[in-house]
């Protein structure tokens, strides 16, 4: 693998947090996020920002206002892209989508 996997390294709060979300909404790569998913810096920013994002979006879906729409679909969007971008970087380690 590469050296992303070779040192040590303490995910953030919310990489972890993130992580778990990714692997509850995309069971399709959940053992391969199970495995890589503490060990990569490249996939850790990504379900940091995950974590981010899906976090915004609930917030913003828990108040009920017509204005917050507009919002709520940019984060819609914003999760739909890291949710893809977490797929294929599983896909390019290796992992099929039923590992």
């Amino acid at each position: 693998m590469g050296k992303e996997y070779d040192k040590a390294r303490t995910p953030t709060g919310a990489e972890r947090r993130g992580l778990r979300r990714l692997m509850l909404k995309l069971p399709a790569v959940r053992g391969q996020l199970q495995r890589i998913g503490e060990k990569s810096e490249s996939l850790g920013s990504l379900c940091e920002a995950y974590e981010d994002a899906s976090s915004m979006l609930d917030r913003l879906r828990s108040v009920v206002a017509d204005r917050n729409q507009a919002m709520v679909h940019e984060y819609e969007i914003v999760c739909a892209e890291i949710e893809a971008d977490v797929v294929k970087y599983c896909l390019e380690r290796g992992g099929g989508l039923l590992d």
